[in-house]
C-alpha cells in the first residue's frame, strides 16, 4: 500500500464534495428555517426540548436524512487514503463517533437534536463547498479555511451549552433525554472542542509563527 502511486481522483472528489455541499445547504436551509420559527414563536427552551423536530412535516425528513448521511460521509476517509494524504486522528474520530451517536440517539428522539443537526448542516454546507472548490482547482483564501475551523469550534462550544440546558431542564421534567446520553454527548462535544482548538493552533497560528521565524 505504501509503495503504490497515489490516485488523483480530482473529478470524483469534486462531484463527491459538491454533492455533500448541496445536500448540506438544503438541510441547513430547511432545518434552520424550522429552528428560527420555533425560537421566534416559542422561545429557547422549546427549541431545545421540543421533540417536534423529529416528526414535523419537513424537519422529520431532514432529521432522518442527517442520520443516514453519517455513513456515506465516511467516504471522505476513503479519498484521503487513496490520495495518500495525511489521515489525522481528529478526522476519523469525529466521523466515527458522530455516526455512532447519531444512530444511537435518533430512536430516542432526545432533546437538543434540532440544534445539533442544524449546526452540523450549516457547518458542512460551508466546509464541503470549500472542499469542492479546492478539488476543482480554485485558489481559495486561507482565511476561508480558518473561518471553517472557527465555525466548527463555535459549533462544539454551543453544543456543550445546549447539552447543559438539556440536563438542567430535564431535571425539571421539561426535556426528554437520558443521563447516559447527556454524558456521552458531553464527552463528545468537549473532546471535539479541544481537538479542533488544537488543530486551529497547529494549522494556522503555529505555522504562521514558524513562517515569521524563518524570515
Amino acid at each position: 500500500m505504501n509503495k503504490r502511486a497515489k490516485f488523483e481522483l480530482r473529478k470524483p472528489l469534486v462531484l463527491w464534495s459538491l454533492s455533500l455541499a448541496v445536500f448540506s445547504i438544503f438541510g441547513a436551509v430547511r432545518t434552520g428555517a424550522y429552528m428560527v420559527y420555533i425560537l421566534m414563536t416559542k422561545g429557547l427552551k422549546q427549541s431545545v426540548c421540543d421533540q417536534s423536530f423529529y416528526n414535523g412535516p419537513v424537519s422529520k425528513f431532514w432529521a432522518y436524512a442527517f442520520v443516514l448521511s453519517k455513513a456515506p460521509e465516511l467516504g471522505d476517509t476513503i479519498f484521503i487514503i487513496l490520495r495518500k494524504q495525511k489521515l489525522i486522528f481528529l478526522h476519523w474520530y469525529h466521523h466515527i463517533t458522530v455516526l455512532l451517536y447519531s444512530w444511537y440517539s435518533y430512536k430516542d428522539m432526545v432533546a437538543g437534536g434540532g440544534w445539533f443537526m442544524t449546526m452540523n448542516y450549516g457547518v458542512h454546507a460551508v466546509m464541503y463547498t470549500y472542499y469542492a472548490l479546492r478539488a476543482a482547482g480554485f485558489r481559495v483564501s486561507r482565511k476561508f479555511a480558518m473561518f471553517i475551523t472557527l465555525s466548527q469550534i463555535t459549533q462544539m462550544f454551543v453544543g456543550c451549552i445546549v447539552n447543559y440546558l438539556v440536563f438542567a431542564w430535564m431535571q425539571q421534567g421539561q426535556c426528554h433525554s437520558h443521563v447516559y446520553n447527556i454524558v456521552w454527548c458531553s464527552l463528545m462535544y468537549i473532546s471535539y472542542f479541544v481537538l479542533f482548538c488544537h488543530f486551529f493552533f497547529e494549522a494556522y497560528i503555529g505555522k504562521t509563527r514558524k513562517a515569521r521565524k524563518a524570515e
